[in-house]
């Protein structure tokens, strides 16, 4: 059996009380369950007080069986954040909202560049989706498309230096597939209509339940996160 976990965000502290809540102790250092294991799906980091020990739990299940873990976007994002481009720069810009967006990540590996680096290295062995014969994982949208396609392009559905860097360049298949896996599908709303998502920025795109037909639904009920003004705008 497994216990799917998504979005901690650096909350060490709710994801302890939620994995005792599921039976999960820590008896050798290393919460485990005798029956269960976990299917962490992605955005470890970021956010919360206390990133650096949520990777370390997170990390130390999957490395001794007790877990998968898999990538989201803020890892991913991670990962452009710090590799650079060949023609410099890097591959997520660093402008101030990115910045932003990592503050508490870079903050709590102050004076430990070495070991942020080394988790650097881990979100790069992160696979993007995960499936057996009973369920599919992943962070955001199983799209079967999208998902036979990164199995023709990542090695062991994972990424390499190379595929990452190819995989910033807007408008290629695989910038399309990774978008999409890990953030989901989004939409274009009407003219004049926006929304503040909360890191502050202005959104005019929306993420959509992809899983539903958007031919029968409303931007209201298709929208992933609520929004009043939408309420009658198909």
């Amino acid at each position: 059996m497994f216990d799917l976990i998504g979005d901690i965000h650096g909350h060490a502290d709710k994801l302890i009380e939620l994995l005792e809540k599921l039976g999960y102790s820590a008896g050798s250092g290393v919460y485990s369950h005798p029956t269960r294991k976990v299917v962490f799906i992605g955005d470890y980091i970021d956010r919360g007080p206390k990133i650096r020990e949520t990777l370390k739990i997170v990390r130390q299940m999957v490395e001794t069986g007790n877990a998968v873990a898999l990538m989201g976007n803020h890892e991913y994002n991670a990962l452009c954040f710090h590799y650079e481009e060949r023609e410099g720069g890097h591959l997520r810009k660093h402008l101030i909202k990115n910045i932003i967006q990592h503050y508490e990540t870079l903050l709590q590996f102050q004076n430990k560049q070495a070991e942020y680096e080394d988790y650097i290295e881990w979100f790069k062995t992160l696979p993007l989706f995960y499936e057996t014969n009973d369920f599919r994982a992943v962070h955001a949208c199983w799209d079967q498309e999208n998902i036979n396609f990164l199995r023709s392009v990542l090695k062991n559905d994972k990424f390499s230096e190379k595929g990452l860097h190819q995989s910033v360049i807007s408008g290629t298949d695989i910038y399309q597939a990774i978008d999409e896996t890990l953030k989901g599908k989004e939409i274009r709303l009407p003219e004049g209509y926006y929304f503040t998502d909360k890191d502050g920025t202005v959104r005019s795109d929306i993420r959509i339940k992809w899983w539903e037909d958007p031919s029968q639904s409303t931007y209201q009920k298709m929208s992933v996160v609520p929004m009043e003004n939408l309420s009658d705008v198909s």
